[in-house]
C-alpha cells in the first residue's frame, strides 16, 4: 500500500514540470499572437492584458480554455479581434471565422438573454448575456475551448448565419 502511494506521488511530481512547461509554451504563444502582456500566473491560471481590450485569462487545466471579459455591453471591435487571435493560438481555428462567429453569438446572447454556443474550426465558443458566469451583469463574457469531438455539444445554427464555411456547420 505504501509503495503504491509513493509511486503515485513520484508520477505526480514527474508530471508537474511537463504540465508547467506546456502552459508556459502556450502563454508565450498567446503573447506573440495577441501582443498581450502577462499580468500574472497562479498555478494553471494565467492572466493577460491586451492594449485594446480588457483582461483575459487562460486556464491550463484540461480542457484548456480562455475567458474574455469586457465591462462594456457592446465591446469595441478589438475585443472580438483579440478572441480570434487568441483562439487561433489555442486551437488553430481561423481568426476571421472565430471573430465573426463570436460577434454573432454575442449579439444573439444579448437578444435572447441566454447563453449562446457555437463551433468553428476546432474551437467551441460560448458567449453569456452578462459579464458574470451566472449570466448577469452589464458587461460581456465569452469563453473558448478546444473542441472535443463526441462530447454531445450541439452545433450552433449560427454557423450558417455567420457566413462560415460548410465544413464548420452542423452535420
Amino acid at each position: 500500500m505504501f509503495l503504491r502511494a509513493l509511486a503515485a506521488l513520484a508520477v505526480l511530481l514527474l508530471a508537474t514540470p511537463s504540465k508547467a512547461d506546456a502552459c508556459d509554451r502556450l502563454t508565450v504563444r498567446l503573447i506573440r499572437a495577441t501582443g498581450a502582456s502577462l499580468v500574472g500566473r497562479t498555478g494553471a491560471l494565467v492572466v493577460f492584458r491586451a492594449a485594446d481590450a480588457e483582461r483575459f485569462r487562460l486556464d491550463c487545466e484540461n480542457p484548456r480554455h480562455l475567458l474574455f471579459r469586457s465591462e462594456r455591453r457592446e465591446p469595441l471591435g478589438a475585443y472580438f479581434v483579440l478572441i480570434g487571435e487568441a483562439t487561433h493560438a489555442l486551437t488553430g481555428a481561423p481568426e476571421a471565422a472565430v471573430e465573426t462567429l463570436t460577434r454573432q453569438l454575442h449579439q444573439d446572447s444579448l437578444l435572447t438573454g441566454s447563453v449562446q454556443l457555437g463551433r468553428v474550426g476546432g474551437a467551441v465558443i460560448r458567449c453569456d448575456p452578462g459579464d458574470r458566469p451566472d449570466g448577469f451583469g452589464i458587461g460581456t463574457l465569452c469563453r473558448v475551448a478546444a473542441d472535443r469531438p463526441g462530447r454531445g455539444l450541439r452545433r450552433s445554427p449560427l454557423h450558417h448565419k455567420a457566413g462560415l464555411p460548410a465544413a464548420s456547420r452542423a452535420s
